[in-house]
């Protein structure tokens, strides 16, 4: 599944979630919408994560070459987390086998 077609079965799988639960307005719609912006984030950090590493190299002040933590491992942990806190704000869990959530989260 193409990120776009996955990015849309989660939103959908989210809205369909809140119907199920009576969870309507437009605040939650707002939240969805607020967790999709994350997810997009959450693939960005991933992708840089993948093509640059865990470790990266930078030139220090003094001009030599040294290695440090990719900032991208870090704020992924925090996005991460800010995506579990919406879904609780939201009465949402990650649904079970086959759904758009699968090894999303």
């Amino acid at each position: 599944m193409g990120k776009k077609s996955m990015r849309k079965a989660i939103k959908t799988d989210l809205m369909e979630q809140m119907e199920r639960n009576g969870t309507t307005g437009q605040y939650y719609t707002d939240l969805v919408d607020d967790y999709m912006a994350l997810w997009d984030v959450k693939k960005l950090l991933l992708a840089d994560i993948q093509e640059r590493g865990a470790v990266v190299d930078y030139i220090s002040n003094n001009g030599t070459m040294n290695k440090k933590k990719n900032d991208s491992v870090g704020e992924l942990v925090k996005v991460n987390d800010r995506m579990v806190k919406l879904l609780d704000a939201l009465g949402i869990a990650p649904a079970g086998e086959g759904s758009a959530f699968d090894g999303e989260m």
